[in-house]
């Protein structure tokens, strides 16, 4: 078995992905602080927040559909060049001393618009330049780049709003974006042919592969509920943190904590090839359960920092390894639109987390609402094992897709 990384096409996306992924993970810190300096308030930034979530919930199944019904490599290299655009907007913006609000909206909105297209491709490029047995160590070499750019993103973040301010950050990341596409231009992608049909067609299409496996569906659920806990975490975590286990301190510390776990994981990724790997990985996303528990109850700073880095580095092996799966076990003219239905769920419960657990901490006490999201995390993600389908699959020799027409369709 031959490293992905001889594979030239893979290794062109591979870099590519690499420079976009650092050049993202140095833009969160640097869009929060040029927000709030230029308006000094919250709702605005969340304004701005929403302007891009918003679009690319709503387009992620058409961004699936597209991706399958045409080159994704080309796709790809669109959305690239589209929040390279968005992206030097925000950035000339800020530098110009005095940023409009409403320029920025617009550009978060149009950079959201082309994630929704972006993200459906990524799955079938990596299906689409490596072999079938090289797919689990390229999977994990994506995961490890993008978990390595959200551990290095922040202190470079500091670096470059400390040094020049904040408005390089957005010229860094599209310049970033802009060579990422000059590397897809050369990156050659093996060519799915896939039927004509209407665009609600295809949706249903997808959405009729997506069904016919219960092992993908009900994984999709415990995943989505996963997303929303960890929202709760996010939300609630930092006061819990700062007024009860020693400070900010600990929260910065149980975040990279999380980021060095997530690491890990995607090394292990790379590794480690389990027989039941849908059961085994699902059980392990149940894991995020005990950090939930444990801030519910104010445990010590050690337990509960030990215990996130455990589940995040469950989760980073998951990440991988169930991309892997579904390259095996989804028809390749389908991929990215299984994929877009998948991120949809995920991120469309984060959203949802966000909301509810301010309003339950204020309603019942933080405590509350951690441990329900602990014990949904623990019911969502374990129950998984009682689900035919996840019990019996196995990793494939080869890959064996097996399409389901939905009815209806033709």
């Amino acid at each position: 078995m031959a490293h992905p990384l001889r594979n030239p096409s893979f290794r062109l996306l591979f870099l590519g992905r690499t420079i976009s992924a650092l050049g993202d993970a140095v833009v969160p810190a640097a869009l929060a602080l040029a927000v709030l300096r230029a308006t000094g308030s919250t709702g605005a930034l969340a304004a701005v927040l929403a302007a891009a979530v918003v679009p690319r919930l709503l387009l992620l199944p058409l961004g699936g559909v597209v991706a399958d019904r045409f080159d994704a490599r080309r796709v790809a290299l669109l959305a690239d060049l589209v929040r390279c655009a968005a992206q030097l907007a925000v950035g000339v913006e800020l530098l110009g001393g005095d940023p409009s609000l409403s320029t920025v909206v617009v550009a978060s909105a149009l950079g959201g618009v082309a994630s929704a297209f972006a993200i459906p491709t990524a799955s079938p490029l990596v299906a689409g330049t490596v072999e079938p047995a090289d797919r689990q160590q390229a999977n994990a070499l994506m995961g490890i780049t993008a978990n390595t750019s959200r551990l290095a993103g922040p202190a470079l973040a500091g670096a470059l709003i400390w040094a020049a301010g904040p408005g390089w950050a957005f010229i860094l990341d599209g310049a970033s974006f802009a060579l990422s596409a000059a590397l897809l231009v050369l990156v050659r992608v093996r060519h799915v042919p896939v039927p004509r049909r209407s665009v609600l067609t295809d949706l249903r299409h997808g959405f009729g592969e997506v069904r016919a496996r219960d092992w993908f569906w009900t994984s999709l659920i415990g995943h989505g509920v996963w997303n929303g806990a960890a929202a709760v975490l996010m939300t609630l975590g930092p006061a819990v943190a700062i007024d009860r286990l020693g400070g900010e301190t600990t929260w910065v510390v149980l975040l990279q904590a999380g980021a060095i776990g997530m690491l890990t994981g995607s090394l292990l990724a790379g590794r480690v090839r389990l027989h039941r790997p849908v059961l085994l990985a699902n059980l392990g996303l149940a894991c995020y359960a005990a950090p939930l528990f444990l801030l519910a109850v104010a445990a010590p700073a050690p337990a509960v920092i030990a215990a996130y880095a455990v589940a995040l580095t469950a989760l980073g092996y998951l990440n991988p390894v169930w991309e892997t799966v579904v390259q095996h076990h989804f028809p390749p003219e389908v991929l990215a639109r299984v994929t877009s239905y998948d991120w949809l769920v995920s991120l469309g419960a984060m959203p949802l987390g966000y909301a509810l657990a301010p309003l339950a901490a204020d309603a019942f006490g933080a405590p509350v609402p951690l441990a329900v999201a602990g014990l949904l995390v623990l019911a969502s993600c374990a129950g998984t094992s009682l689900v035919p389908g996840v019990r019996r699959l196995t990793w494939p020799a080869t890959p064996q897709p097996q399409p389901a027409e939905p009815a209806g369709v033709r």
